[in-house]
Formats: C-alpha cells, sequence, structure tokens
C-alpha cells in the first residue's frame, strides 16, 4: 500500500479552502452579498434583489452538492449538519439568538469579515466579540449551559437527518439518486422563483449568487474529496484532513472565528494547526480587501456614539452564542447547511430568518 503524506494532504486543503475564501470576500464585496441586508431590504423597503441573490446561492450550493453525493464522491452523514442526532431545539433557540444578534452587529458573521476587510473597525471589534462568545460556548460557561439545556433536547433518528437519505430509507431508492432527484427539483424552484423578476436575472444578482454558491459547493469539495483519507495511517479509519470538526466541512464564520483568535493567541504552542475553517477566516477578509482597495471602497470607520458601540457588542455576544448553539450562521447553516438538505438546517435557517425580522422591527420601533 501506497504510502499516504498527510502532511501534503492538509497543506492543499489549506491552500485549496484559502483560495475559495479569498474568491468568496472578494465577491461579497464586490455585489454587497449580505443575508441581514437582504432581510432588511425586504422589512424595510420590499426590495427582493439580495434576497433573490441569496437563494440563487442556495441553490448552486444545493445542487453543486448533491450531484458530488449523486456520483458517490460525498456523502451528507459525513457532515456536522446531517447526524441522526436533530436537535431541533438548539437549532430553534440558537438560530433566533444569531438573527437577533446580526442585526445589532451590523451583519452576520462572514459580512463582519467583508465589513473588516473595507475598514470597518467596528466590525473588528465584533469579530473579537463573537469569537470569544463562540469559544465560551464551545467549551465554556456558556458551553456547560448550552449542554445541560437546549442540546438535551433532540429527536433520534434511524438515518442521517438529510432528506435523501430519508427519503431513500422510505422508498428505498438509492440514496444518489434521491440525492439528485430531491436537489434538482428544490434548487429547480428557487432557480424558477430567483428568475420570476427582472432584479434575479441582474448582472450583480447572477454574480453575488453562482459565485458565492459554488465557492460553498467547491470547498465541500475540497474537504470531503480532496481531503478525504480512506485510510489514517495512524488510526486506520477514514479522516477528512485539516478540519477542526475531523468531518467534511464547508464554510462557516462563527465557531472558526473563535479557533482563528485561538491559533493567534496560542501561535506558539506546538499542538496549533491551521485547519480549513482559520484559512476560510483570513481568506474572505483578505478577499474583500483586495476588492476595496483596488476599488477606492476601502474606508475606515469606527463607533457613532455609546449605543452603537452597546448594540455591536450585544450583537457580538448573540452571534457568537447563537452561532455556535445552531451549529451554524446565515452561511454556516444557510448555505453549507442548507446544501445538504438536513433537517436540521431548514430549522435554524428559518429561526435566523424569525430572530432578524423581530429585531428590524424592534429597531423601527426604537426609532
Amino acid at each position: 500500500m501506497q504510502e499516504i503524506d498527510l502532511g501534503l494532504v492538509a497543506a492543499r486543503v489549506l491552500w485549496a479552502a484559502f483560495a475559495l475564501s479569498v474568491v468568496f470576500g472578494a465577491i461579497a464585496q464586490r455585489t454587497h452579498f449580505c443575508t441581514m441586508g437582504a432581510i432588511a431590504d425586504v422589512v424595510h423597503m420590499g426590495d427582493w434583489a439580495r434576497m433573490r441573490m441569496w437563494v440563487l446561492a442556495m441553490a448552486v450550493a444545493i445542487l453543486g452538492f448533491n450531484a458530488m453525493v449523486a456520483a458517490g464522491w460525498i456523502d451528507a452523514g459525513n457532515s456536522i449538519y446531517a447526524g441522526a442526532r436533530l436537535n431541533w431545539l438548539s437549532a430553534l433557540v440558537g438560530g433566533a439568538l444569531f438573527g437577533f444578534g446580526m442585526v445589532l452587529a451590523s451583519g452576520c458573521g462572514s459580512k463582519t469579515l467583508v465589513r473588516i476587510g473595507g475598514g470597518n473597525l467596528k466590525s473588528l471589534v465584533v469579530f473579537v466579540v463573537m469569537g470569544i462568545a463562540a469559544f465560551a460556548t464551545l467549551k465554556g460557561i456558556t458551553g456547560v449551559a448550552r449542554v445541560r439545556s437546549v442540546d438535551a433536547v433532540f429527536a433520534s433518528l434511524a438515518t442521517s437527518q438529510d432528506v435523501p437519505t430519508l427519503f431513500s430509507a422510505a422508498t428505498g431508492v438509492a440514496k444518489g439518486t434521491a440525492a439528485a432527484l430531491l436537489g434538482s427539483l428544490i434548487a429547480a424552484a428557487m432557480l424558477a422563483w430567483v428568475f420570476a423578476r427582472p432584479e434575479g436575472r441582474s448582472r450583480e444578482v447572477l454574480l453575488g449568487g453562482i459565485g458565492i454558491g459554488a465557492a460553498v459547493a467547491g470547498v465541500w469539495w475540497v474537504s470531503g474529496v480532496l481531503g478525504y483519507v480512506a485510510e489514517d495511517p495512524q488510526t486506520l479509519q477514514e479522516a477528512f484532513v485539516g478540519t477542526n470538526s475531523h468531518r467534511m466541512e464547508s464554510l462557516s464564520f462563527v465557531a472558526p472565528v473563535a479557533y482563528t483568535l485561538d491559533w493567534l493567541m496560542y501561535f506558539s504552542d506546538s499542538s496549533q494547526r491551521l485547519t480549513l475553517g482559520i484559512v476560510s477566516v483570513l481568506g474572505v477578509a483578505v478577499g474583500s480587501a483586495a476588492v476595496a482597495l483596488a476599488g477606492g471602497g476601502f474606508r475606515w470607520e469606527g463607533f457613532r456614539n455609546a449605543e452603537d458601540t452597546a448594540n455591536h457588542l450585544g450583537g457580538g455576544v448573540l452571534m457568537g452564542i447563537g452561532g455556535v448553539t445552531a451549529l451554524g450562521c446565515t452561511i454556516g447553516q444557510g448555505l453549507s447547511g442548507l446544501s445538504t438538505l438536513a433537517l436540521g438546517s431548514f430549522i435554524a435557517l428559518a429561526s435566523i430568518i424569525g430572530g432578524a425580522v423581530a429585531a428590524l422591527h424592534w429597531q423601527a420601533r426604537r426609532a
């Protein structure tokens, strides 16, 4: 048997993930891709253009992921989103907290990184606060509270919770066939809605939706195919190299922010390793900065007053706690998780939107 160089595999995974994240950041900066902004546009102005961009990204990610499942390259059950344990209460509570927090913080985790790349110092503060809150919810005091409360309420399924696997178990249809069929049908419905209006066919919407969705699908390929090792020489078990969860991962921007802070603070510790999540965080900021600097859009921006500061601090805390509790953010659950068609991702996404709408109405009443 040919010996596997895990270091070389990890390097390939990290460089590929970094490159795709740079593309993500560049496109997000260029097209103003923003989930919170999309929801705010609908609530305040009735403008659905950025919402169509987000849904187009979902459709592309769903098509890409399920095409790879149909080809036998990856399996949704190897991700953190599609396990047999459905933490529905965690998805509901965490999603609502994250959605409310992203409005207070002027953007979700990915938008925070994009705004940092554009010179926004407020987002730099949100980045630090969100990362600390996320780490506390992973391993600290709020993590204990999470495990003892919402995580204790769950449903145990006989199979992984992604819809194609559930459909396959119920009908006997092969999983790959089910993924191709359901992924295509769901994506087709989304595409039909996106293209039904002229704003859904604009150049900016097409670039943002297709580019962001393709980046998410691309990172799935990087972690699930390029980083897959059928037999780790040390454990003699299959492994996904270069990820924090040791499972297949795509883009997400809450827990990886915590891991980035941990890597920065303990850089000299020999046990610290760069991971797909960490390089993705850095890549988005780099891609955004490149476009902002090249296009003259780089501007330093600070807090207006004490209330603005308090809102961003509170938003960072809520996003850190909520994003970890819900297993992801608007990108982690709203694109990466949703592309697997996991039930928990649909619940988390609906809750994130609900939390954001509630926060927008609350802000309007205060104004």
